[in-house]
């Protein structure tokens, strides 16, 4: 799959997610892009994206999204935190449906 790591990720996550293809925001030049747009980009080149931010599944109107988006669920964004979820992130990108949202853990 062709997963986004949102701006607010460490990069180095996608080293976490082997037999993927991961880009992150800032290495695109997506970087301050807000959300909606950002959605919109994402969509028609990528699979999934990967974000912590908290409010946008009811901050963005994610209908009509082909994108699924799985939301992380940890106190900070640190590597060392968010790496963790690494394991389950694979789990459910092995079997997210197009436009599926996931709030993990």
């Amino acid at each position: 799959m062709k997963i986004l790591l949102d701006e607010n990720l460490d990069w180095r996550l996608g080293r976490d997610l082997p037999g993927h293809a991961v880009d992150s925001v800032p290495k695109i030049g997506w970087a301050g892009v807000k959300n909606g747009e950002l959605l919109r980009r994402a969509n028609s080149t990528y699979d999934v994206l990967i974000t912590m931010d908290k409010g946008i599944y009811h901050q963005q109107n994610l209908g009509g999204l082909r994108l699924a988006i799985i939301a992380l669920r940890a106190k900070t964004n640190r590597l060392a935190e968010t790496r963790l979820l690494m394991p389950e992130v694979l789990r459910v990108v092995a079997s997210i449906q197009p436009g599926a949202f996931c709030s993990l853990p």
